[in-house]
C-alpha cells in the first residue's frame, strides 16, 4: 500500500496519555490489592476499568492506519474507563469519611511535578506525604485517604491528556478524513493518469 494511503500508526508508547495510564493502571493494582478485598467486585471493576484505560488507548493506536474514527471512539473509551475509576476512588474516600482533596490542594501540584513513571515511585510519595502530614501522632499513619487521592491526581492528568487527544483526533479527521477517504482519492488518482 502507498504510504499516502496508509500513513504511520501505532506509536501508543510515545503517548504522554498511554504512559500516564498505564501508571495509574500499575498503582490501581497495588491499591486495589492492598485495600480492597480480592473476592469483591470492586476490587475486579477498579482494575479492569484502570486496564480498559490503558488497553484502548494501545488498540486505538494500532487501529489508526485504518481507521481514525476506531481510533477517536477507543481513545474516548479510555477516558470514560478512567472517569469511571475515578469514581470509584472518590467512593472509596466518600464511604470511609476521608476527604478528597480539592483539585488545588498543593500535594497533588507537588505530585504532579514529580513526573513519577512507576508505582513504586508514587508508593515512596505516598509514605513520605503521610508521614510528614502524621507527624509525631501516636496513631500509625493510614496511606489509604493519601493513596486514593494520589491515584485521583494521576487519573486527572491522564483524563486531561485524554481529552485533550481527542479534541486533536477529532480535529484532525475532520481537517484529513479517514482511510475510506484516502483510498477513494489514491483510486480516483491511478485511474486519471
Amino acid at each position: 500500500m502507498s504510504s499516502s494511503l496508509l500513513p504511520s500508526y501505532g506509536g501508543y508508547r510515545q503517548l504522554k496519555s498511554f504512559r500516564i495510564s498505564q501508571l495509574v493502571y500499575d498503582v490501581t493494582v497495588r491499591f486495589c490489592n492492598r485495600y480492597i478485598d480480592r473476592r469483591s467486585r470492586t476490587h475486579d471493576q477498579m482494575v479492569q476499568a484502570a486496564r480498559s484505560g490503558v488497553q484502548n488507548i494501545a488498540e486505538g493506536s494500532l487501529a489508526s492506519g485504518t481507521s481514525k474514527k476506531f481510533e477517536l471512539k477507543l481513545t474516548n473509551v479510555a477516558r470514560a474507563s478512567l472517569e469511571e475509576l475515578r469514581l470509584d476512588y472518590e467512593d472509596f474516600l466518600r464511604q470511609r469519611g476521608m476527604p478528597i482533596w480539592d483539585r488545588h490542594d498543593p500535594r497533588g501540584a507537588h505530585l504532579v511535578a514529580r513526573r513519577f513513571i512507576t508505582a513504586d515511585q508514587v508508593v515512596c510519595w505516598v509514605r513520605d506525604v503521610t508521614r510528614a502530614k502524621k507527624g509525631s501522632e501516636a496513631a500509625p499513619p493510614d496511606y489509604a485517604e493519601t493513596a486514593a487521592n494520589a491515584a485521583i491526581v494521576l487519573i486527572s492528568v491522564a483524563c486531561y491528556l485524554l481529552d485533550k487527544q481527542v479534541r486533536q483526533l477529532a480535529e484532525q479527521f475532520e481537517k484529513e478524513g479517514g482511510f475510506t477517504e484516502r483510498l477513494y482519492a489514491v483510486r480516483r488518482n491511478r485511474r486519471s493518469t
